[in-house]
């Protein structure tokens, strides 16, 4: 009995310590999703390119590039608005989610640039795609 308890407890810690929170757009659709498995819970593409990762609530690229923040599940940009979410955060409906392509290797970290001063959170979406604010973080 106790070597089940043992085993059933292992599998319950590894199943929530793989966990994969998705990110999606102002319209709902899945763009992304942040690794928590890793320390630095990286934010891979959809197609499994990793592009950014999350460093005490700053997004940063892997360039070293300072993105944006990440609070109560809501990507804000330096402008404050948003333009990306969790599911829960989102708050719509969002479509479905397809197959995620295979994770490729992280690249190496550049040296952090300094984050600016936290601007005031709007409540509208970007303008901006989603899907380019996160490649700034592997531009040069």
């Amino acid at each position: 009995m106790r070597l089940i308890l043992i085993v059933t407890f292992l599998l319950f810690t590894s199943i929530l310590k793989a966990q994969e929170i998705s990110l999606f757009n102002s319209k709902g659709a899945p763009v992304a999703y942040v690794d928590t498995d890793d320390d630095d819970l990286t934010i891979y593409l959809w197609s499994g390119k990793p592009v950014a990762y999350i460093s005490s609530g700053n997004i940063y690229g892997f360039n070293g590039k300072h993105l944006g923040w990440w609070v109560k599940g809501i990507i804000r940009d330096h402008e404050g608005d948003a333009v990306g979410a969790t599911k829960s955060a989102y708050g719509g409906y969002t479509e479905y989610e397809p197959y995620k392509g295979y994770k490729e290797y992280k690249p190496y970290k550049s040296y952090k640039e300094y984050a600016p001063y936290k601007p005031y959170w709007s409540n509208y979406w970007s303008s901006s795609s989603f899907k380019m604010f996160l490649l700034q973080g592997i531009e040069d």
